[in-house]
């Protein structure tokens, strides 16, 4: 049945956990970092589900036509759980249903090594929602994919095996690479119009990924160059310990985690420097933000009481506006952190 699927749904994987301080490739001539075999629904990190898995975790064959038929993706972050429920409408999904839940899997991972019990509690609460939505949504086929906080953590593949056995829910935990491709994937129909390079960046909780692409109008981008660093809002907080007690502490404690991020995509920024300034005469590089970070400072750029995506999706910030954006935040202290939009259901 996967073979039946349009070519949107029919997804590859890199599968694995890797824990180096950052991952990157140069692959110039590759439309996107290659894939090994995907079996539909996912799978756990020894490569065989386990005992308990729900029906919708594979392709089954459904009575109702293609265009009723339900798809499902869930992304299992250090922060976030997200869920996303879309039919086929034309060439294109109609979202049906969505969840989102601030679950901090990764709360502790940066001291401990390790997946606390509450942070795995959470998760599961999260998690069983969506196990319900899926069914009372009669998923056709899910891809369910678990991030940073499982790929370093000593327990990750202990806890996908439990959510398993619990939810019924079979989580990838996928690659760094594999992570960058989907951000890829998923955006880059909203860049700005255009040819050359551009800069897709992903800001999650427990990592960033950023991929300098090659577009041309109308094609897929070309994966030009990646890199993923082991930085998000919730690991670089961890790191960076203590609530300064005024704003002069507080602004030293953003110079200390712009250091640590700088530091860790040096290289990065190395490798890609002469790609983008052959191209800044006719091409200037274009920036394509993507996840709960970046929507959500665009929703307190337009001052939104909540998170609307509609608003959000494709929204063009200037450099300058988002760079006085985040001063601000960042002399603010933690607690005023309640204010800001709801983060995004996807």
């Amino acid at each position: 049945m996967a073979d039946d699927l349009p070519p949107a749904m029919r997804d590859k994987e890199v599968a694995g956990s890797e824990r180096g301080q950052g991952q990157g490739r140069k692959a110039a001539t590759d439309p996107l970092p290659p894939q090994g075999p995907h079996r539909p629904g996912g799978r756990n990190s020894t490569g065989s589900p386990p005992a308990a898995a729900a029906p919708w975790h594979v392709a089954i064959p459904r009575t109702s036509p293609f265009h009723r038929q339900a798809f499902a993706a869930i992304d299992l972050g250090t922060n976030n759980c997200r869920l996303l429920i879309a039919r086929p409408d034309g060439e294109h999904f109609t979202v049906i249903d969505a969840f989102s839940r601030v679950v901090r899997l990764g709360e502790g991972l940066a001291q401990t090594g390790r997946l606390s019990q509450s942070a795995m509690e959470r998760a599961l609460g999260a998690l069983h929602v969506c196990s319900d939505k899926l069914r009372r949504r009669n998923v056709h086929l899910a891809r369910s994919v678990a991030t940073e906080a499982c790929r370093r953590a000593d327990n990750g593949e202990e806890f996908i095996a439990r959510v398993a056995e619990e939810t019924g829910i079979l989580l990838d935990i996928i690659s760094a690479q594999e992570e960058a491709r989907l951000a890829v994937m998923g955006c880059h129909l909203l860049l700005e119009a255009g040819e050359g390079p551009a800069m897709i960046f992903d800001i999650g909780g427990g990592s960033t990924e950023l991929v300098l692409v090659e577009s041309r109008h109308g094609e897929v981008p070309r994966i030009h160059d990646w890199q993923s660093v082991p930085w998000g809002v919730v690991s670089l907080t961890e790191s960076c310990v203590g609530e300064p007690a005024d704003a002069v502490g507080r602004a030293l404690r953003y110079d200390e985690m712009r250091r640590l991020v700088r530091d860790s995509l040096a290289p990065f920024a190395e490798r890609i420097t002469g790609a983008i300034e052959r191209a800044a005469g006719t091409h200037p590089l274009r920036l394509l933000g993507t996840s709960g970070t970046v929507t959500t400072l665009a929703s307190l750029h337009l001052e939104l009481p909540q998170y609307d995506r509609r608003a959000v999706d494709g929204l063009i910030v200037a450099r300058q506006d988002m760079a006085d954006l985040c001063e601000r935040l960042a002399l603010m202290p933690t607690c005023s952190g309640s204010t800001r939009p709801s983060s995004p259901a996807g």
